[in-house]
């Protein structure tokens, strides 16, 4: 990896020296953010561009950026912005706190080969298809349907996709939504997020 492709990717992100040399390349340990120093509870692994499809990755915008281990407020700084301008429509699971090892958006025409069971797959397509209504927080059309653990405690609970009101907002208050449901979990140390691609799709997490 190119310093110029990370510095670009991630523009005013500092890194850990020590998490780009040529040892941490040799162990396959990605730049870290330089608040890993200290931030012992909370880290994820940004891997924005790849999808993991039966087990292998693909890659869903060339060049993929390099993969990463950023602190919440580093995360939340790279993913805002991106989340809230992504015009396709998102159907996103509140992750749970103590269980989430890794939180990622699968396009729907992905479901089937990233695994998610035919009755899930296709409650979500149906959550995907009702009719756009306004947001809940402007005027703008609503593109995101959050649901919560609440209402949604699991995949498995596919009745509860296919019924639970959850929450009708924007790109931009869905990207906050997001955000928050981050920013609030207290623990974390998620191995694998990515961000959305393609015309539509859902977050979920395992």
């Amino acid at each position: 990896m190119t310093r110029n492709l990370l510095e670009e990717s991630y523009p005013g992100i500092e890194f850990r020296s020590s998490s780009r040399n040529w040892w941490a390349w040799l162990k396959g340990v990605p730049p870290e953010c330089v608040h890993l120093d200290h931030e012992q509870t909370w880290m994820t692994t940004l891997i924005p561009d790849t999808l993991y499809l039966r087990g292998k990755a693909a890659k869903r915008r060339q060049p993929a950026r390099p993969e990463v281990s950023l602190c919440r407020e580093c995360l939340v700084g790279v993913i805002g912005g991106e989340l809230a301008s992504y015009s396709g429509g998102v159907v996103a699971f509140e992750p749970d706190e103590g269980n989430c090892s890794q939180y990622f958006f699968v396009g729907a025409p992905d479901f089937a080969a990233a695994g998610l069971a035919p009755d899930v797959a296709t409650a979500i397509e149906k959550r995907l298809q009702d009719n756009v209504t306004g947001c809940e927080e402007c005027s703008r059309a609503a593109t995101w349907l959050w649901l919560s653990r609440r209402q949604v405690a699991s995949l498995d609970d596919v009745a509860a996709i296919g019924v639970a009101p959850g929450e009708r907002l924007c790109a931009i208050h869905g990207a906050t939504k997001f955000c928050d449901a981050l920013a609030a979990i207290r623990e974390a140390n998620v191995f694998y997020m990515n961000l959305p691609y393609g015309d539509a799709g859902a977050y979920v997490w395992i």
